[in-house]
């Protein structure tokens, strides 16, 4: 990668949105209560307190999940990534969902103070949402999963490896979706919201 393309306005957007990612996934998961509040530690982030995994193994899968995805997103690759939360037959109860869009002929510098103000703006919403969600019985699990545009090739880049098919059901029926927060920009366009399994799914 030559020093032009290190600059590049898709590497800088996907730098600033990887890392909003990672604390945005964290605050899901505190916000859900599957752990202890001990295992997680506040901290400060776009002069926002919030919550960062203390245990290695939490915080090292989420930070490896998100940056084996940051090549991808550079490219376009990336339509979607999503916070599951299953019950214990692997039946998702709840999606965050973080729709994602780096617009790749955006040729111009990357303001960056601009586009993390608007990021900002998610972690706040975020932080009073636990009203939309619902809660979850004992013995959940969760995961983050991905949706590509494309498949990435396996033999390109050893981030490919890292990501194999889920093995979590999929809702048969029409979901239910409640958006918490969007934001469009020439460089970064997301939205985030959650989906639910319709009434009709749940008594199946």
């Amino acid at each position: 990668m030559d020093r032009s393309d290190a600059r590049s306005p898709q590497v800088e957007t996907a730098r600033i949105l990887a890392e909003f990612l990672e604390v945005a996934i964290t605050s899901v998961v505190f916000l859900k209560g599957l752990y202890p509040s001990g295992a997680f530690e506040r901290r400060r982030y776009m002069n926002l307190v919030v919550q960062r995994a203390r245990h290695p193994q939490l915080r090292d899968y989420i930070h490896s999940s998100v940056r084996s995805l940051l090549l991808f997103i550079q490219k376009g690759l990336v339509e979607r990534v999503a916070v599951i939360f299953s019950n214990a037959n692997n039946v998702p109860l709840e999606r965050y969902v973080f729709q994602i869009m780096v617009n790749q002929s955006y040729g111009s510098m990357v303001e960056e103070g601009h586009l993390e103000f608007s990021l900002r703006s998610f972690l706040i919403k975020l932080s009073v949402s636990k009203s939309l969600s619902k809660v979850l019985p004992q013995g959940c699990r969760w995961e983050i999963t991905a949706y590509f545009h494309s498949l990435p090739q396996v033999n390109t880049s050893k981030d490919a490896e890292l990501w194999i098919p889920t093995d979590t059901k999929q809702w048969q029926q029409p979901l239910l979706i409640t958006p918490i927060k969007s934001m469009s920009s020439d460089s970064l366009s997301v939205q985030l919201y959650l989906e639910h399994p319709s009434l009709l799914e749940e008594n199946l």
